[in-house]
């Protein structure tokens, strides 16, 4: 291609080349490069290849979907039925549980990048991915499991990184006095290693909640630290999935009726809430969740353990000392341990140089959904709707349909290029839009 020959020769001349000459592995991609291999980045790389589109796909971690395989808790299934959460092209297995098992997911993940023909290249990590607009093409630099350094450039660049990118440690004073372990989430597999002993969870979120569940059944004494407001509903209703229902609901009625079904029907069949330290916010679940992100948290069996007194609720900490917590209300007590369900956050804006389509605040894209899929420049997101798979599955196919477009344009620039001799009529110039 013409674009090649060109970067080349600019790359000896400009200072953003001269930054990249030394032991630097330079690849021209004709196609997209997906930044992330999680079900975000393999969505899209399906969808793509569903089309004739070629990508690569780079990936930090040394496996797909590392968030699930290497970061997450054994006991994890996923929280919404399997129709919700499927990927483009391919369903789950019939013989799969309506929620299927943190293995279970995996294994169709490992089935979807079979059936694709996906291969991520694994243990890259992205430096930087920058704009070149002499050229008009982006250049990705990444640095591999061995210090190599390598550079990608391609018209198409697809930001599958998602919204669980970076883990979120809050800083609290004395964190550092405490004698025992301060471990967040993604590091913690099962309530065994903390049988018989005293543990905070911070955060009550779906994770937090869980995780409390899962060291109440290891025989240890959990306490669970609430600081916002939360809606809590049950994940089925009379055999029904909550969010099948909510979604169902929806095509007939306006958010707000949705809203107060969903909790008086939650007030029936788990009460109230605020009598266990769990006050609702004032605003509805459905329109809380489309408004902020903000994900109302499934009961798999946690609140039972709350009213019973096997999960203790606490107040937001205040401080921390050798073996104590001191919480806002002025209570302290002694526990042993402590587990961080604070969440994620995107890292894009540490290696993305972009200021159009991604906040620099919180690395989501500024545009609401469902316009926040595509930037300037060929530039995509996919996996960052808060939406979870039901998000990423409608971005990716976005997406695919969008590059097609301008890879068959491209396509047939060249071909004409090709076949052209001087006897005919010259080719036609490629489209003036392409790679934007």
């Amino acid at each position: 291609m013409d674009f090649l020959k060109e970067m080349e020769g600019k790359r000896v001349h400009d200072s953003f080349g001269k930054n990249t000459t030394k032991n630097v592995r330079h690849v021209c991609v004709p196609g997209p490069v997906i930044v992330g291999a999680g079900p975000s980045g393999l969505a899209a790389a399906a969808c793509l290849s569903d089309r004739g589109v070629p990508s690569v796909i780079i990936e930090r971690s040394n496996c797909i979907a590392s968030l699930w395989q290497l970061k997450s808790y054994t006991r994890l299934r996923l929280h919404l039925p399997k129709e919700f959460c499927e990927l483009p092209l391919m369903p789950f297995p019939a013989e799969f549980p309506t929620y299927p098992s943190k293995q279970q997911f995996v294994d169709y993940l490992e089935t979807y990048t079979k059936k694709f023909d996906l291969k991520p290249h694994f243990n890259e990590s992205v430096d930087c991915a920058e704009y070149d607009h002499n050229l008009g093409l982006w250049r990705v630099k990444t640095t591999g499991l061995h210090n190599e350094e390598m550079e990608y450039v391609t018209r198409w660049l697809i930001v599958a990184t998602g919204e669980n990118a970076e883990e979120i440690v809050p800083v609290i004073e004395g964190m550092d006095e405490f004698e025992g372990p301060i471990v967040h989430t993604s590091v913690y597999k099962s309530g065994n290693v903390f049988r018989g002993k005293r543990v905070l969870v911070v955060g009550c979120g779906n994770s937090g909640m869980e995780v409390c569940l899962d060291l109440c059944n290891s025989d240890a004494s959990p306490s669970l630290v609430v600081r916002n407001k939360a809606h809590i509903l049950p994940r089925e209703m009379l055999g029904v999935s909550t969010f099948g229902l909510s979604m169902w609901l929806l095509k007939w009625l306006h958010v707000r009726y949705v809203d107060q079904l969903l909790l008086f029907l939650s007030w029936f069949f788990l009460g109230d809430t605020s009598r266990l330290g769990l006050d609702r916010p004032k605003i509805g679940p459905i329109e809380l969740k489309m408004a902020t992100g903000k994900t109302p948290v499934l009961d798999v069996g946690t609140l039972a353990e709350i009213r019973s007194g096997s999960i203790k609720v606490c107040p937001g900490i205040k401080q921390i000392s050798t073996h104590k917590v001191h919480f806002v209300n002025g209570r302290a007590e002694d526990f042993d341990a402590i587990i961080l369900a604070t969440g994620y956050k995107s890292n894009v804006p540490s290696w993305l140089k972009d200021t159009n389509l991604f906040s620099e605040e919180d690395g989501l894209p500024k545009k609401p959904f469902p316009n926040g899929w595509k930037g300037e420049y060929g530039l995509y997101s996919v996996g960052f709707t808060k939406r979870g798979l039901l998000g990423t599955s409608m971005d990716a196919k976005k997406i695919a349909q969008d590059i097609e477009l301008l890879w068959k344009a491209d396509s047939k620039h060249y071909l004409s290029a090709l076949f052209y001799s001087p006897s005919s009529s010259p080719p036609p110039p490629p489209p003036p839009s392409l790679g934007h």
